[in-house]
């Protein structure tokens, strides 16, 4: 990990807020640019976010202060990012960041579909930078707002119950496949969201992942399905479609800086959003064989891979393909890599 580069992207970054614009999109540079350093592209990242910054929003200050006392009331306010911020930059001053962690993480997880998952996914990143070495001052900082922004925007999945059982799919690849649709497939997250609570099968369909049994074996399993089902169905949501992968991706990067009794619950809870934004934005029916990607091969598939989402430039398409090619190397599945290529054909550079 290049970390002057790193650092000063961070540094950079910490004086903007985490979403953007009248539809609150959400800054994805930190993830992004963690992903670029760490797989050797540290020359491109300056010119990146010169380019990506230019369409941020400013932080905003902090108004009323968060103490231990209070932090319940606060969470899902929109309005107290400044004030989250500034609660979790004391936190990370104060105390060992995997105490902040594992103290936070149980108090967020039942939010995890916070941002779409981006607050999870920006934990995730920069965890895994942490566990890499690059533990300092800007790392930490990054970490605040990772946690701050999963608290403002902290969101459960709805009509999802832990107390549900049912029998398990025979594998993550079949949960995925028997999950139902929302009947209504069009309108915001809250739309979208919204019906599942109305759905009969929504709670039993939920639980068919076994998450407990061996959690990181189902994270893995996870992503891979994800990674291989965006193939075949993200161009009805090329964008939001990505996070059914990479969201599961950064919970299986922070298992290892949580204690082992918050492994299962962090599993179920992020199939459970996945499983929700699969619902609410997947198509049916699977886009035919014929137009899909011809999966690459070779010695050098990976690097033309990660070459190919370096070049587009798309930070969806960064985080994704970092998660395919992942999932390729572990698997040697190809079309893990044409996923990858189906993220930048479907998402406009």
């Amino acid at each position: 990990m290049t970390g002057g580069v790193l650092n000063e992207a961070y540094q950079r970054f910490h004086r903007t807020g985490p979403e953007w614009g009248e539809d609150q999109l959400t800054n994805h540079g930190p993830m992004a640019v963690e992903v670029m350093i760490r797989r050797g592209y540290a020359d491109q990242v300056d010119g990146w976010v010169d380019r990506y910054t230019r369409r941020l929003d400013p932080l905003p200050p902090p108004s009323d202060r968060i103490t231990d006392d209070t932090w319940a009331e606060a969470l899902g306010a929109g309005r107290r990012l400044g004030d989250w911020t500034a609660y979790f930059t004391d936190r990370v001053a104060e105390e060992p960041w995997r105490d902040v962690l594992a103290r936070w993480w149980p108090r967020l997880l039942p939010g995890i579909a916070a941002g779409t998952t981006h607050g999870v996914i920006r934990v995730g990143h920069v965890v895994r930078a942490l566990l890499a070495g690059a533990e300092n001052e800007q790392s930490l900082a990054e970490l605040a707002h990772g946690l701050a922004f999963w608290a403002t925007r902290y969101q459960p999945v709805p009509g999802a119950d832990p107390a549900v059982t049912g029998p398990p799919a025979a594998s993550a690849g079949a949960a995925f496949d028997a999950l139902p649709r929302i009947p209504h497939q069009r309108g915001r997250v809250a739309d979208r969201f919204g019906q599942l609570s109305r759905m009969d099968g929504w709670p039993r369909a939920v639980a068919t992942l076994d998450a407990t049994t061996d959690p990181e074996r189902a994270l893995t399993d996870l992503v891979t399905a994800a990674t291989l089902s965006y193939l075949r169905h993200g161009h009805a949501s090329p964008v939001l479609l990505v996070h059914t992968a990479t969201a599961p991706n950064a919970v299986l990067h922070t298992l290892p800086a949580l204690p082992r009794e918050l492994w299962a619950p962090s599993a179920a809870a992020v199939w459970a959003a996945s499983a929700a934004i699969h619902a609410g934005w997947a198509p049916a029916d699977a886009a035919p064989r014929a137009i899909l990607p011809t999966p690459p091969g070779g010695p050098d598939a990976v690097a033309e891979a990660v070459d190919q989402a370096i070049a587009h430039g798309d930070e969806h398409v960064i985080k994704f393909t970092d998660t395919a090619v992942e999932v390729y190397c572990r698997t040697g599945h190809l079309d893990a890599l044409a996923a990858a290529s189906r993220s930048a054909a479907l998402i406009t550079p």
